[in-house]
């Protein structure tokens, strides 16, 4: 009996080891990506009158990309609002030679089906306002909308 206690010691560390390793496997290949999106943090938008407005929205009009499937291609308008007039001067500077380029990369891996409908567009808006956001040279992007969107096949 006294050959067997560590033999028995050995088997449970071993069955817990595994345990502990597959649970920690399991969270990680079955957890859904959209909860790990949504831990973020949130922005609040204060209400602004639409003068105010106006003087922190930058606009990028008529934004043409083919899709991942080569058979369509979108053409979208958007409007970045800002949290202030100083912060959309600078966001003005960079608009074509670095939002321009992160959108470009953003729709390029994005399908039709993936776009269509009001969820693909609350997707789309806010994966370019987590990817935009950091580049921001002052202040904060609030808020990303598409003020045009059309899918079209070739």
């Amino acid at each position: 009996m006294k050959k067997m206690i560590p033999w028995l010691i050995t088997i449970l560390l071993a069955i817990t080891l595994i345990a502990i390793v597959s649970i920690i496997l399991f969270k990680s290949f079955f957890t859904d990506p959209m909860e790990t999106a949504t831990e973020t943090k949130t922005i609040e938008v204060k209400v602004l009158s639409a003068d105010e407005r106006v003087k922190v929205t930058s606009e990028l009009k008529d934004f043409r990309r083919n899709l991942k499937d080569p058979e369509y291609f979108v053409v979208l308008s958007f409007a970045f609002q800002l949290d202030s007039k100083k912060a959309k001067e600078e966001f003005d500077k960079i608009i074509d030679i670095e939002v321009r380029p992160i959108i470009n990369r953003t729709i390029a891996d994005m399908t039709a089906e993936e776009l269509n409908g009001s969820q693909g567009e609350d997707a789309l808006k806010s994966k370019l306002l987590n990817l935009i956001n950091p580049i921001v040279p002052k202040g904060k992007l609030v808020k990303v909308e598409i003020t045009n969107f059309m899918i079209t096949q070739i």
